[in-house]
């Protein structure tokens, strides 16, 4: 008998108070699985036998608040003392279309095993730590195996986003060669994945981005003619792996969206920087902030090199903002890492440096003389210009002299 320790989350109060109130109830999923291989548990989800009104009864007798929020699917979010927890009614699918499943509610806790994805998230433990594994389920997360519950083409072609998911749980929890026949079918039903919303595939792909080490598991979906199904062009495999070296290297957070944008191809590909980030926040109907920041990488065509002076880097970052020369700032050397102390340095510089305000204005402009019009924005864009190649060092009264002699030349 597999038993887990007593965990935090499982004898936090409000999880007690939930179960007690539920009685037939048992954790399932992620925060099992990530429990017995000692990965912090994020999410506590709870699967029971009794049918959503008897789960939203209970609920409210017990104090609790009840919001049905997927009510056609069985689940329903408890609210306890501020803290959410699902819990979802044990269920069997009735009819899948790739997309979506009809279900109905069933009290077989082996049947509601059956129609999960992967072995790793079928796993059931009551309230006292006693895990229930009907499908092999433990032995498959001991060995890091990635493994679909049953056959998994049938499994695929209920939800085709479970070729993704198949890739991304094994970024994230696998060992070694992905199960080959999850890989064989997830290669075969992969034109499925152009019946998925884009949305759905932007939160599936970036959370597999943001594993310790994506590479690996992008290079075997390339390999298999599944990564074209979701990304144009030829990724750039090699700059996204020297962006993962150094984020290891330097203790960065994974920032799943620079990742992609490291996979952008070069200039001269058949699918250049601008196409590929276009179709990418097209396909994945990526945010307005998503898109605004992959757009403006492949926009910019500042090279950088780690012989670049502190000054030519303020430079830049005054002109650019902060945020997208770091952004290019890493992606540069991802692709040219022979330097890294000299690379380390210019981002400890980039990163305490704050960006100057510019002290003139068009007022400013009009006190020395121009009238309102045009030429009064043609005149500070001058002037500033000048301030920033001098590094920001100008005074006041070198800029009012300045200012003056700009005046002069256009009038």
């Amino acid at each position: 008998m597999t038993r887990l320790s007593p965990q935090p989350w499982m004898t936090a109060p409000e999880t007690a108070k939930l179960m007690a109130a539920l009685i037939e109830a048992r954790f399932v999923g992620g925060a099992v699985r990530n429990a017995l291989i000692g990965v912090p548990v994020t999410e506590v989800d709870i699967a029971t036998p009794l049918v959503p009104a008897e789960v939203e009864k209970r609920l409210v007798a017990a104090g609790m608040k009840a919001v049905p929020t997927g009510i056609e699917h069985g689940t329903v979010t408890a609210v306890v003392d501020g803290k959410p927890f699902e819990v979802t009614t044990l269920r069997r699918d009735v009819e899948t279309d790739g997309r979506r499943a009809v279900v109905a509610f069933t009290t077989d806790w082996a049947q509601d095993a059956q129609r999960r994805d992967f072995t790793m998230n079928a796993l059931y433990a009551d309230a006292a730590g006693e895990v229930f594994d009907t499908v092999g389920g433990v032995a498959d997360l001991e060995a890091r195996r990635v493994r679909f519950v049953g056959d998994p083409v049938m499994r695929i072609r209920e939800d085709y986003l479970r070729i993704l998911r198949l890739f991304r749980f094994h970024a994230w929890y696998g060992r070694g060669e992905i199960d080959a026949e999850a890989l064989a079918a997830a290669a075969q039903e992969r034109h499925g994945l152009s019946r998925l919303s884009g949305e759905r595939i932007a939160k599936e792909m970036l959370r597999l981005l943001e594993a310790c080490d994506p590479v690996p598991v992008l290079g075997t979906m390339a390999h298999a003619s599944i990564l074209c199904e979701v990304l144009p062009g030829e990724p750039n495999l090699v700059r996204l792996a020297g962006l993962v070296a150094i984020g290891a290297a330097e203790r960065l957070a994974p920032d799943p969206l620079l990742r992609l944008a490291a996979l952008m191809p070069g200039p001269e590909a058949a699918v250049p920087p601008a196409l590929f980030a276009h179709e990418v926040c097209e396909r994945w109907r990526l945010s307005n902030v998503q898109r605004g920041r992959l757009e403006a990488i492949a926009r910019a065509d500042t090279r950088f090199a780690a012989t670049l002076s502190a000054r030519q880097l303020r430079k830049i970052a005054y002109w650019l903002g902060k945020p997208l020369c770091k952004d290019l700032l890493l992606l540069n050397w991802a692709e040219d890492a022979k330097d890294g102390a000299r690379w380390r340095l210019l981002l400890a510089d980039l990163e305490k440096w704050r960006r100057p305000r510019f002290p003139l204005a068009g007022a400013d402009v009009k006190r020395a003389g121009l009238p309102e019009g045009p030429l009064v924005g043609r005149v500070l864009a001058e002037v500033e210009a000048w301030w920033v190649e001098g590094d920001f060092a100008a005074d006041a009264a070198a800029l009012d002299a300045r200012l003056k002699q700009a005046v002069q030349t256009v009038r």
